[in-house]
């Protein structure tokens, strides 16, 4: 599959909320979660503002001129949060585009602009 990964335009920076619902765990033959989950604070911290802090980071990949897979990072008090220090990955691709490994290429991209481009000693990732 042909896609390429590129930075995420601050004109899409909406579709976090569409990939942060995906990235929620949730049971095959569940009742699939409400969108609205992801109004809870405990997920805002992901969304709320994004772009505004230095450590925001978000990588895209797209297929087609479609973004289908997100990783982005914040450094925040969330799920894998490990210290003030340490900024958060959190990542997600639409359900028909996983196990291509775009996800791995996405969060390896990721990792090199962080510890090469930014200088960070370690990150933690959101699952």
């Amino acid at each position: 599959m042909k896609y390429t990964i590129r930075e995420l335009e601050l004109a899409e920076y909406p579709l976090l909320e569409i990939f942060l619902h995906e990235a929620l765990f949730q049971r095959k033959g569940q009742t699939q979660l409400p969108r609205s989950i992801i109004n809870e604070p405990e997920l805002q911290v992901y969304l709320k503002n994004f772009g505004e802090g230095p450590d925001d980071f978000s990588l895209c990949a797209e297929v087609d001129q479609k973004v289908i897979g997100i990783v982005w990072v914040r450094n925040i008090a969330g799920y894998g949060s490990v210290d003030a220090a340490t900024p958060e990955c959190a990542i997600s691709l639409l359900k028909e585009y996983r196990g291509y490994g775009i996800g791995t290429e996405l969060l390896q991209k990721m990792l090199q602009l962080l510890i090469e481009g930014k200088g960070y000693k370690q990150v933690s990732l959101a699952v």
